[in-house]
């Protein structure tokens, strides 16, 4: 496909400002803006500002607003409040005649530390073999500066922006987007005269094909607390005497899923819509090697070996994870105690049609009945811990449409239309409150490592990703709302 003149020049300008890309990126991944751990919460209202600052150098009008506090746990009987980060809002151009767009993306990055795996420093960018190694270098911090850069290229041509934009940047969505869609529904000022959404917080399936995303799942994170004594044991003393809270935690988690990935809660089912041959012939042509997925998971064999059971038992189903238990012993060495305490957690990611109250009601239900099979003394209680809504796109909308002629002329290459496993539970946000179609464009590639060890954004998928949103922007002024 022919490039248009004006977007030829813009990634002619975008490859020769490659070096000023990544040290923007080496900037932003600097900053720990851990949003999970409250001792980091400081850094993450840091890299705010510092996101604030390089869009006022493109003129964009900028308020950073407060939204309030959450309660956080410093001892098992004490807790504090610490401010939420605030949420950045930007607005470029307010041209009534212009398309407007609202660009989502989040500051906030999950814990690492190089003692956890990584091979560097995860708060140092590392340039290596293409690859620019850092915490937040493809979730999300690399996909935000891109836009930056988007704009920038058209700034520094001399070229008319052909859209408005708005700009919301937070700073919790790795805490499940804490306060912002209380805040949203505040400042429906904001959001008007929008036109439609588009958001960057994603990756490919694979590593070559570009995708657009157009379905998640959400999520419904719960606890299991045991406690079976006023203080922690000795194994010694007290092993052989006591009902301990670590078998019986382990105990429930073990009948949450099976051995090949079914979940063993009652009901779970009834309200997945079921597969269509159609849905299921669109899935046959997406660009996914089990083998390469296989290897970037770095496991000998998956729970299936077939590309299309793969897909849906990913996209389409919902399932069933461990994350950890909290008081137990977990540092190296050994230790004979037995925890007074234990917290369980687990998840289950949930599909369009599924809603959260049902599903945390069939789970708290099925595990109160386990418990009373148990027949231990213990305190125990199960809860939701916070849950997020499935979410669904229409790929018919213009918003799709200029996307798949955009990441044509970024990549010579239509993109696959794909629905992921995770949860991004802004996008059910904008589009319950707004009633606009929204958009996941994703930069980078799936093999980034997001929330992992060694994260990382190919160099080629951040100045390419640059060109794509360059290109969505002018594509979305050529076409006709329908």
């Amino acid at each position: 496909m022919e490039v248009p003149v004006l977007l030829q020049n813009i990634f002619q300008y975008i490859d020769k400002n490659e070096q000023v890309y990544i040290q923007c990126l080496t900037e932003a991944v600097k900053i720990p803006s851990v949003s999970g751990i409250p001792n980091y919460r400081e850094d993450v209202f840091r890299m705010v500002y510092w996101m604030e600052e390089k869009l006022k150098v493109l003129g964009v009008i900028t308020e950073v607003c407060d939204i309030g506090t959450q309660v956080i746990s410093t001892t098992e009987n004490n807790s504090t409040k610490i401010a939420l980060a605030p949420v950045l809002l930007g607005q470029l151009g307010n041209d009534p005649k212009k398309k407007t767009i609202l660009v989502y993306g989040h500051l906030d990055v999950q814990p690492a530390a190089k003692e956890d795996g990584w091979d560097t420093e995860p708060f140092k960018l590392i340039q290596k073999n293409g690859k620019l190694y850092g915490r937040g270098a493809s979730d999300d911090k690399g996909p935000c500066i891109a836009w930056l850069n988007a704009v920038e290229a058209y700034q520094k041509l001399n070229h008319e922006i052909p859209v408005n934009i708005k700009f919301i940047f937070e700073g919790m969505e790795e805490c499940g987007s804490v306060g912002l869609e209380g805040f949203l529904k505040k400042r429906s000022d904001f959001l008007e005269s929008v036109n439609c959404v588009c958001i960057s917080d994603a990756r490919w399936l694979g590593t070559k094909t570009p995708c657009l995303i157009y379905g998640l799942r959400g999520t419904c994170y719960f606890s299991i607390e045991i406690e079976c004594a006023s203080k922690d044991l000795h194994s010694g003393t007290f092993g052989g005497s006591v009902f301990e809270a670590m078998s019986d935690l382990v105990f429930l988690l073990d009948s949450l899923v099976d051995s090949s990935g079914k979940i063993l809660v009652p009901d779970i089912l009834e309200d997945v819509l079921p597969t269509t041959c159609e849905e299921l012939k669109t899935y046959e042509n997406i660009d996914f090697c089990v083998k390469e997925f296989k290897k970037a998971v770095g496991c000998e064999q998956l729970l299936h070996e077939d590309k299309i059971k793969i897909l849906t038992n990913t996209w389409r189903y919902p399932s069933l994870s461990i994350h950890g238990i909290e008081g137990a012993f977990s540092d190296h060495g050994s230790k004979t105690v037995i925890p007074k305490k234990v917290i369980g957690k687990f998840s289950i990611r949930i599909v369009p049609n599924q809603d959260p109250e049902k599903i945390a009601k069939l789970v708290i239900d099925y595990l109160d009945k386990k418990w009373k099979t148990r027949k231990s003394p213990n305190n125990y209680k199960t809860s939701l811990t916070f849950s997020s809504k499935p979410w669904l796109s229409s790929v018919s909308h213009y918003n799709y449409t200029a996307a798949i002629k955009a990441t044509e002329f970024a990549y010579n290459r239509k993109p696959d239309m794909i629905r992921i496993g995770g949860s991004i539970p802004v996008t059910l946000t904008f589009q319950e409150i707004m009633d606009k179609n929204v958009l996941v464009l994703p930069i980078g590639a799936g093999d980034d490592n997001a929330h992992s060890q060694n994260e990382k954004i190919n160099i080629a998928n951040l100045i390419q990703g640059t060109k794509l949103l360059a290109a969505y922007i002018f594509e979305i002024s050529c076409v006709k709302e329908h």
